[in-house]
């Protein structure tokens, strides 16, 4: 495809880049929507992407991007490891095929500037995974501060405090090292709720934070652990904490407070469940719900995890077709996308410099007393 366009009337034509274990989400949601075809998959490792174009039923299998470019794609769906992303995204917007990409969108800012650029230039839409806004829950949360049962909020918090077996770790050369996975947990697992918080919070003027590695070194190069104050350029703050540190898991909350005073909170437990809203303190009356109920069993396997997120994978995926057919922008863009990878990258500088570090000048009421009076 080297004209982009709304949607014509034959099938979108789809290809996969990238078959580890995250493309069964991408292939799943793809084949449940009508009028779209997955035609190809690539991969580095030829073998691989032959054994998922037979177990699929796909027609081709490729050994490089371009390959996988040249079968006349509309779409191309980015699977492939963290630092490679942008790679794949500079050829599909030079092809003129849309991209729907996995998160983290990058590793670097400058690379998911340059991404969102490209396609800019190209007139081809990007799309980042961050399936977890289409939660009901999160939906939920998000009316009620549009709607000003919250009303513009003025304190967060997000817990993410997960387990992880060294197991998952030295499966794969890659996980946990700066130059292949990017980062740690925040990079990999709490990208998902900065990007929520931020959703919910608005824009950010400054982050302090600080990484530590508590319990996996032997396997890891970069943190199991983070923790960082953040600053909104609304003068709203709020806390984070990450951890795959955690045995059991607590998986993850997020508390948001509003202006109005009433507050809500969400809890994704065990991971990869659906996140529900556990706590709706509004009017005068709160309602909750256990965050973590008994009889659960908290350490989910990543297959398991990545399971149960299909369905939201498909939602957002459907979302994508769609900006594709009509010509409107995805409900996640690659902009959207780099507010999250923006913040968790401040955190790694802040605990490297011991500064906080600054996006915006903070607004008055997010100043100390002795600022503001100079």
């Amino acid at each position: 495809m080297t004209t982009p366009s709304p949607a014509t009337s034959r099938p979108l034509r789809v290809g996969i880049a990238g078959c580890g274990a995250i493309s069964h989400n991408h292939l799943t949601a793809f084949r449940s929507l009508d009028g779209v075809e997955v035609v190809g998959v690539c991969d580095i490792d030829p073998h691989r992407a032959e054994a998922t174009a037979r177990e699929w039923g796909i027609p081709h299998a490729a050994g490089t991007v371009d390959a996988l470019l040249a079968l006349d794609l509309d779409i191309v769906s980015v699977c492939t490891p963290h630092p490679t992303h942008e790679e794949v995204v500079l050829q599909a917007a030079a092809a003129g095929v849309h991209v729907l990409c996995e998160k983290p969108i990058a590793v670097e800012l400058a690379s998911a500037e340059r991404m969102v650029q490209a396609c800019d230039e190209a007139g081809v839409k990007l799309g980042v995974l961050f399936q977890r806004r289409f939660w009901p829950a999160a939906q939920r949360i998000r009316a009620a501060i549009d709607d000003g049962t919250l009303g513009r909020p003025i304190l967060g918090q997000c817990s993410v405090m997960l387990h992880r077996d060294p197991e998952y770790y030295s499966r794969d050369a890659w996980r946990g090292t700066w130059a292949n996975d990017g980062g740690g947990v925040l990079m990999t697992q709490a990208i998902h709720y900065i990007d929520l918080l931020q959703w919910f919070m608005g824009d950010v003027a400054e982050v302090y934070g600080k990484i530590n590695t508590y319990k996996h070194g032997g396997h890891i190069e970069v943190e199991d652990s983070a923790t960082a104050v953040i600053t909104f350029t609304s003068g709203a703050m709020a806390t984070l904490e990450a951890s795959t540190a955690v045995s059991p898991s607590l998986g993850v909350q997020i508390r948001i407070t509003g202006e109005t005073g009433a507050s809500a909170s969400l809890t994704e437990f065990p991971e990869g469940s659906d996140g529900r809203v556990d706590l709706w303190a509004v009017g005068g009356t709160v309602s909750t719900e256990p965050a973590h109920p008994e009889g659960m069993e908290p350490n989910v396997p990543l297959a398991t995890i990545n399971g149960q997120l299909i369905p939201h994978h498909t939602t957002q995926v459907r979302d994508f077709v769609q900006a594709v057919r009509e010509g409107g922008e995805p409900a996640i863009t690659g902009r959207d996308a780099t507010k999250a990878l923006r913040i968790l990258l401040a955190v790694y500088e802040s605990s490297r410099t011991g500064s906080p570090v600054r996006f915006t000048p903070l607004p008055e009421s997010a100043q100390s007393p002795a600022q503001v009076g100079g």
